[in-house]
C-alpha cells in the first residue's frame, strides 16, 4: 500500500514576445526555453513512456504560450535559432582546435551535437509542433495538461469582473482548440486568489468599493474543478508581510479582505487539499520540497558540478563552466564536465524519494491517512536555469516506479479517487514574494494599473456596443491589445529590474494601441467611417498582435455560463 501520493505541477509560460520579425529582444527567450526545457521534457516524457512509466506530471501550459509555439513565424525562427548555435559550436570548437584548452573542444562538440539533437526532434520526431508533442503525452495518459489565464492576467487586480472571466474563458476555449478537451484544472497567474468581498481599486481617483466574485467562484462558472495555491493559503495565516508601511493601498485592500475572513481554529495542511464553498478544489505547495529543487543556494541546483548558467562565451552565449565553490565569482568558474555533473544527479534524485517518502509518512503517522506531497515550479527551472533539471526528473521518476511507495497522481486523478474531505474559505495572496500582490503593485509599477483600469471599463462598454460590421472589427482587436496589456509579466519585470525597459515599452504599446482602436470604434459608433490610415493602423495591429483568432467580445458579457 502506498505512503502517500506524489503531484507535480508545472508551470510554463511565456509573455507575448512575437512580432513577426519586429521584437529583436523577447524572442531568444522563447527560442531558450523551447531548446532548453521543452524538448528535453518532451525527451524525458518519451523515454518513461518507452519504459511503460507514467509519470501523471500536471502541466500548465498557458495559452498565450500555445499560442506562440503554435505560430508559423515562431517555427521558422526556432530552426534558424538552432542551426545558428550549431553554427557558434563549430565555430567555438575550431577556435578551441587552434587556441585550447582542450576541454573546451569535447564541449563545443557536445552543443553542435546537442543542437542538432534539438532540430531533428522538432522537426522530424515532433512535427514542428511542440504542442502537438505534449498532446500526445496526455493522449497516452502520462500527463495531464492544464489551462491558465489567457494572457496570464493577475486575477485579484484585474479592474473589472468582465475582464477576470474574459482571461477564463479564453483560456478554457483556447485549450480545448489546442489540447482537443476542456481542462479540469488552471494554473491561477502567479497562483494570486482573491475571495468575494467589497473590492476597491488600488489605484485610481475617487475610487469606491463594490462587490467583487470571488476567483474560485468565476472559475466554477467556467466548468473549472481545481487549482493551486501557496501554503500559507491553505492554513489560513497572514501573508509574510502586506508591505502597509511601504505601499499603503495593499495596507487596505488587505484590510478590506480581512473582515470577511476568519481565521480558522482548525489545523490545516499542505498535505490534503480542500474544497472551498464553490465547490471548486485547492491544493497546496509542499514548503519542503520547493526549497530542494527550486534553490540555487541550498537546494540540488547549485552544486558546484552543475553547468553555470551565468558564465557565457560570446557571441554565441554558450556554456562552458560549472558552478564551482567561488559560485558568485565568475573569474573562478572551474571546466564543466558532464560526466561529472550527471553522476551527481542520481544521488539527487534518489534523496529527494527519501525526502518524499519520509515526508508522507510522517504524515501519515500524524494524520492517520495518506496525504498527497504537491511539488509545483516554473517548467523553466528545468533545463534553462537548470540544465541537467530535465535527467534529474527522468531519474526520479524511474526510482520512483521502481521504488512504489508512493502513488504517481496528477490534479484530476486527486479529485477523482480522492475527493476532498473539507470545505474551506482561503484569505486573499499569491506565491509571489510576502505572499501577497506587492510585486505585481508597488511605487514602481502603480502607474501600469492607472492606465489598466480606465481602458478596462472602456473594453466593457464597447464589448456591449460592438455588434457587427467594421466596429465588431476593430473592439476585437482592441480586446486583444487589452489582453496583451494585462499580462502580470509586465509588472514583475518592471519590479525586478529585469528587462525593464522592455517591459514598460511593451505594456505601453499595448495600452496606446487599445486606446487608438478605441477611439475608432467611437467614431465609428457615432456613424463615421475609417479612413484609410485607419484602416492600415488596424491591419497592422492584427498583423503584429495575432493570438487568439477565437477571441470574440461575448467573453466580455457578465452573464456566465452554465455550468452542466
Amino acid at each position: 500500500m502506498a505512503i502517500g501520493r506524489f503531484l507535480l505541477c508545472l508551470h510554463s509560460h511565456m509573455p507575448y514576445v512575437l512580432s513577426h520579425g519586429k521584437s529583436p529582444h523577447g524572442t531568444d527567450w522563447l527560442n531558450e526555453a523551447a531548446a532548453e526545457c521543452y524538448l528535453p521534457l518532451l525527451h524525458t516524457l518519451d523515454r518513461l513512456n518507452n519504459e511503460g512509466i507514467k509519470p501523471r506530471w500536471t502541466i500548465n501550459i498557458t495559452p498565450i504560450l500555445a499560442e506562440q509555439l503554435e505560430d508559423p513565424a515562431f517555427k521558422a525562427e526556432f530552426e534558424t535559432y538552432c542551426q545558428e548555435k550549431i553554427d557558434y559550436a563549430i565555430a567555438d570548437l575550431r577556435r578551441f582546435e587552434r587556441e585550447g584548452p582542450l576541454w573546451m573542444q569535447g564541449l563545443a562538440a557536445m552543443w553542435q551535437r546537442k543542437y542538432t539533437e534539438y532540430l531533428v526532434q522538432f522537426k522530424h520526431q515532433w512535427g514542428r509542433s511542440i504542442i502537438e508533442a505534449f498532446k500526445f503525452f496526455q493522449d497516452q495518459g502520462c500527463i495531464e495538461i492544464i489551462t491558465s489565464g489567457a494572457t496570464h492576467g493577475y486575477q485579484p487586480l484585474l479592474g473589472t469582473d468582465e475582464s477576470c472571466r474574459a482571461q477564463i474563458r479564453l483560456g478554457v476555449k483556447n485549450h480545448e482548440k489546442h489540447f482537443g478537451k476542456k481542462p479540469r484544472g488552471i494554473w491561477l497567474p502567479e497562483c494570486a486568489y482573491r475571495p468575494r468581498y467589497d473590492w476597491k481599486a488600488p489605484a485610481g481617483d475617487n475610487e469606491v468599493a463594490w462587490p467583487r466574485a470571488g476567483t474560485d467562484e468565476i472559475l466554477k462558472e467556467e466548468g473549472l474543478e481545481y487549482f493551486f495555491v501557496d501554503s500559507h493559503m491553505i492554513r489560513g495565516g497572514a501573508p509574510l508581510g502586506t508591505y502597509a508601511a511601504n505601499f499603503p493601498q495593499l495596507a487596505e485592500m488587505f484590510a478590506r479582505s480581512a473582515k470577511y475572513f476568519t481565521p480558522p481554529t482548525e489545523f490545516r495542511s499542505e498535505y490534503e487539499h480542500y474544497l472551498l464553498p464553490s465547490g471548486v478544489t485547492v491544493f497546496a505547495r509542499d514548503p519542503e520540497t520547493t526549497v530542494k529543487v527550486w534553490s540555487g543556494d541550498s537546494g540540488y541546483p547549485g552544486d558546484e558540478y552543475y553547468l553555470e548558467f551565468h558564465k557565457q562565451l560570446y557571441p554565441g552565449r554558450l556554456r562552458y563552466w560549472r558552478i564551482s565553490q567561488e559560485k558568485s565569482d565568475l573569474g573562478k568558474k572551474q571546466p564543466y564536465n558532464p560526466y561529472e555533473a550527471f553522476e551527481r544527479i542520481q544521488n539527487h534524485a534518489a534523496d529527494l524519494v527519501t525526502v518524499l517518502k519520509n515526508t508522507l509518512a510522517t504524515y501519515r503517522g500524524l494524520a492517520d491517512r495518506s496525504g498527497t506531497l504537491v511539488a509545483m515550479y516554473d517548467t523553466e527551472l528545468f533545463g534553462h536555469w537548470w540544465w541537467e533539471g530535465p535527467e534529474f526528473l527522468c531519474e526520479l521518476y524511474r526510482l520512483l516506479h521502481a521504488d512504489g511507495e508512493i502513488e504517481l497522481v496528477s490534479g484530476s486523478d486527486m479529485i477523482d479517487e480522492e475527493p476532498a474531505r473539507h470545505m474551506i474559505t482561503m484569505p486573499e495572496g499569491s506565491w509571489g514574494e510576502g505572499g501577497y500582490h506587492y510585486i505585481w503593485i508597488n511605487d514602481d509599477n502603480l502607474w501600469t494599473w492607472k492606465k489598466l483600469y480606465p481602458i478596462e471599463r472602456r473594453l466593457r462598454k464597447l464589448a456591449r456596443e460592438a455588434t457587427s460590421g467594421p466596429i465588431l472589427e476593430v473592439v476585437t482587436q482592441a480586446a486583444r491589445e487589452l489582453l496583451l496589456a494585462e499580462a502580470s509579466d509586465w509588472q514583475f519585470l518592471i519590479s525586478t529590474f529585469s528587462a525593464r525597459d522592455y517591459a514598460e515599452v511593451r505594456y505601453q504599446d499595448h495600452v496606446d494601441r487599445f486606446t487608438a482602436l478605441a477611439d475608432i470604434a467611437d467614431k465609428l459608433l457615432l456613424g463615421g467611417q475609417m479612413d484609410e490610415a485607419e484602416e492600415t493602423y488596424l491591419r497592422e495591429c492584427q498583423l503584429k498582435d495575432a493570438p487568439f483568432p477565437e477571441l470574440t467580445l461575448d467573453m466580455w458579457l457578465d452573464a456566465p455560463k452554465t455550468v452542466v
